[in-house]
């Protein structure tokens, strides 16, 4: 590991030398992948600096005990090597927690699909509760929503809805909320007072930039067709629905929530991007097992990985068998403990596969 650490040390030296090169700024693209790769290693260097500095100090602290003092001085010296090695054994745990490779998306905007799952009306109902969660939660974070598709039902609720989710570090919070949600509750329409068992899934992309896809418009077929909505919302008079279907991958992508036809073919395509982008992903994870075993949970979209029990006000997250009994402030936005303790536990993981 010091190896490793010398390494990045000298790295980030040549690092800091180039970026006060007054050449590199005339290649804005250069100037920006330098100064990246500063601010990445940045955190790591400040930490083996900091771990060096105590080093030093302890290997001091032994010279002196070796030395001849007095019962009191030689206790003194024994109470500040035990707390240089404890703040040295800290500091190990934090830098191997550096160490792990970084996801390349962490620090991407988001795309999130919610879809309605077993339960009818009520399943579309809670895919509702679960977008007004992510809103509330991105609000907290000071991260923008912005609506890219929807299909509502009526009642309040969504067979179907798009959105993107742009802030600092969007996709490494949110990366672990794909897959099956699962809601108990009494539905407002069951005079009986039976509690119902309905499911919604989330799948939470990474948004694609430019350089992820390249998308040759030969392979692309448009339709244009007039929106509807439910209730005679969204309903225009013109062709203002976009269909677009990517023809090597079979990917459907389709946006009318707008009234411009040159805004829904704007925003089909950044989820057609995102939605290809994601399929390299996955077909690239697929291939690497060990990057299966070293994820929380399967990563599998069919996978239940959290339960929101009403008549108990709990959630439970079946990856970690971490159960929380504020549901009301969770579905308000408050998921940063559950959040943590994914994260935690997806670095322990990848700590034990290094």
């Amino acid at each position: 590991m010091l190896e490793k650490l010398a390494f990045i040390e000298k790295k980030y030296k040549e690092l800091t030398n180039r970026a006060m090169d007054p050449e590199l700024v005339k290649d804005i693209q250069e100037y920006q992948r330098v100064m990246k790769e500063h601010s990445e290693l940045e955190p790591i260097v400040n930490k083996y600096r900091e771990y060096s500095s105590y080093m030093d100090e302890l290997e001091g602290a032994k010279e002196m005990l070796s030395e001849k003092l007095d019962d009191e001085m030689k206790e003194m010296v024994r109470e500040e090597i035990k707390e240089l090695e404890d703040n040295i054994s800290q500091l190990e745990e934090e830098i191997k927690i550096l160490l792990i490779p970084k996801d390349p998306n962490d620090h991407k905007n988001v795309i999130v699909e919610i879809r309605a799952g077993a339960g009818g009306d009520e399943a579309a109902l809670f895919a509702g509760v679960l977008f007004r969660m992510y809103s509330m939660y991105a609000e907290k974070n000071n991260w923008k929503v912005e609506l890219m598709d929807s299909n509502e039902i009526g009642i309040g609720g969504y067979k179907e809805v798009i959105f993107m989710i742009k802030g600092k570090g969007a996709y490494s919070r949110l990366k672990y909320e794909s897959g099956v949600h699962r809601v108990q509750r009494v539905p407002e329409t069951e005079s009986s007072g039976r509690i119902h068992t309905s499911t919604s899934t989330v799948a939470v992309l990474p948004e694609a930039e430019d350089v992820d896809v390249v998308i040759d418009e030969n392979d692309l077929k448009i339709d244009i067709y007039r929106s509807s909505g439910a209730g005679g919302q969204h309903v225009n008079t013109t062709d203002s629905a976009v269909r677009i279907t990517h023809l090597p991958t079979g990917i459907v992508v389709a946006c009318q929530d707008e009234r411009s036809q040159i805004k829904n073919r704007e925003k089909a395509m950044r989820i057609l991007k995102t939605r290809i982008y994601d399929k390299m992903l996955s077909d690239q994870a697929a291939e690497i097992a060990a990057d299966r075993r070293s994820q929380v949970g399967t990563g599998d979209r069919s996978e239940r990985i959290r339960t929101y029990n009403y008549p108990q006000g709990r959630v439970t997250d079946h990856r970690i068998n971490l159960t929380l009994h504020k549901l009301d402030d969770i579905l308000d936005g408050d998921l940063d403990e559950i959040i943590e303790s994914l994260i935690t536990t997806d670095q322990a993981e990848k700590l034990k596969a290094q």
